[in-house]
């Protein structure tokens, strides 16, 4: 095993290379079932040993003192260590199943459910040989805190979780949002330090990381956020609770559940708030729970029920009643919001009456994985800057972005042009809009961007006898051409 420190190069290949074992008796969107897990469980042995190298070092080669679970962060009891799975050759799926089984209840309050459901005894999919590989595999290095620093295996990881979406692409919106969106909402919320950040629908903990990335940047103490997700998946939410800690995130909460049924956070007078609020919720949600809606007991329906086939407008109100009194909140959605008629258009007519809602932000098609269509991104605030009081901001960002061959991108000139133009707040010509609620009124409480930011088609039209004689010259041109080729061609004959 190489003791040297790792590249996050190296370490991007090596976790390519443990998908590629997969590959064949593995479909790819079920790799990060498998990779992740086992990638968490090497980490989780490796910090180990390390602690109790330090420990043994400490009290002179005391085995007992250094096996104290006051000396490390996670205890592996006796059999459910790395090494113990890698000296196995038979039955080695159940190896594995009964250390990450022991694990977790050996650490109930924080690593209980962590490494998900996957089936490591089918010997259909997963045989002897197969495990072995992928053993010996991530044995090649070691993953202690010495060796990889968190924000390289972070980042590492962060790599694996897009290279997925990339292999599976029709699924990869369920679980990875194209991190150039991420920072676009990151620096829209501009999180900072002791605040609470939430996300409904966390994924894979993206959103809530950009958050902890935003305070890095600025040079403020990431360790005083306090984070707070709910993840109906339960591979995906596995996956944001190894994902925190392989940053070194330390304080935060991840729940498994349906968060628009069963919300997982409350305060004593019903539910949670936060300072941030931050999601890409599932895209028009057809089975979301409309029945219980009507009388939501935690008031989340303060502008309507949502119909029962789509619950975007479920979402926005949860996220709204989640902000406290001074809170922001940034989420990702359809554009079918934004127009909608029916019990849409009056939950949307409700909320800008309720002047909670700042900017309409209209990203390019195909950024998505998977999906070519153009998401919106809604900006809310508990309480608007006086001047912005009674307006809301439009911003067509549609041609902000670059041509690809099978998917858009959002490059960092782009973001850099659409949050000027968020925090300027001013009307620009073709772009920007700063409308006033009563036009809005005016325009039936529809939001369609193009109803707000005109385009001003300029007059470089050519003059008409100018590309008339154009042509009549060119048409000259062509028949003297055609009529000396055939000279030509007589000649030669």
């Amino acid at each position: 095993m190489s003791k040297e420190k790792l590249t996050l190069s190296q370490l991007e290949q090596y976790l390519s290379k443990a998908a590629w074992i997969l590959k064949g008796p593995v479909d790819a969107s079920d790799f990060k079932i498998y990779i992740f897990p086992l990638l968490f469980f090497k980490r989780l042995s490796d910090v180990y040993d390390e602690e109790y190298q330090q420990a043994l070092e400490e009290s002179e080669g005391d085995i007992e003192y250094a096996s104290l679970p006051e000396f490390h962060r996670f205890e592996i009891p006796e059999g459910c260590h790395w090494k113990d799975v890698r000296e196995t050759t038979t039955n080695v799926g159940l190896a594995i199943e009964k250390a990450l089984r022991g694990i977790e209840q050996a650490n109930q309050e924080l690593l209980y459910g962590i490494f998900g459901d996957a089936q490591w005894s089918n010997k259909n999919k997963l045989s002897d040989r197969l495990l072995i590989d992928l053993i010996e595999h991530f044995s090649q290095y070691s993953l202690s805190n010495s060796l990889v620093e968190p924000d390289i295996l972070g980042n590492a990881y962060e790599y694996l979780i897009k290279h997925f979406a990339d292999l599976t692409n029709k699924k990869a919106g369920e679980f990875y949002t194209p991190r150039s969106v991420v920072h676009l909402l990151g620096l829209i919320l501009d999180p900072h330090e002791g605040e609470t950040i939430y996300d409904p629908a966390c994924g894979t903990g993206g959103m809530l990381l950009e958050c902890v990335d935003h305070l890095k940047e600025n040079s403020e103490d990431y360790r005083t956020l306090k984070l707070f997700g709910q993840e109906k998946n339960l591979t995906s939410s596995s996956i944001a609770r190894m994902n925190m800690f392989l940053h070194g995130i330390e304080d935060f909460q991840i729940s498994r559940g349906d968060t628009l049924r069963q919300p997982a956070f409350f305060a004593a007078d019903g539910l949670k708030t936060f300072d941030c609020v931050i999601a890409n919720p599932p895209f028009s949600l057809k089975e979301w729970g409309a029945e219980n809606w009507a009388n939501d007991p935690f008031g989340r329906n303060i502008a309507g029920v949502p119909p029962k086939g789509n619950g975007d407008m479920a979402w926005v109100q949860h996220m709204i009643k989640s902000m406290n009194s001074t809170g922001r909140m940034a989420v990702v959605l359809p554009n079918g919001v934004l127009f909608k008629k029916g019990s849409e258009g009056r939950i949307r007519e409700e909320l800008i009456k309720q002047d909670m809602l700042e900017a309409v932000i209209g990203l390019g098609p195909n950024i998505f994985y998977g999906t070519p269509l153009a998401p919106c991104v809604l900006v809310f605030q508990q309480n608007k800057r006086h001047d912005k009081k009674g307006k809301i901001l439009f911003v067509d960002a549609s041609d902000q972005i670059k041509v690809g061959r099978a998917q858009n991108f959002l490059e960092e000139d782009h973001l850099t042009q659409i949050f000027k133009w968020y925090q300027n707040f001013e009307d620009v010509e073709n772009y920007v809009k700063v409308a006033n609620i009563d036009f809005i009124k005016e325009k039936k409480y529809f939001l369609n961007i193009p109803f707000y930011v005109e385009k001003v088609i300029e007059d470089n039209l050519p003059n008409l006898d100018d590309a008339l004689f154009d042509l009549k010259t060119a048409w000259a041109e062509s028949q003297k051409a055609e009529k000396k080729f055939k000279t030509m061609l007589k000649d030669f004959i």
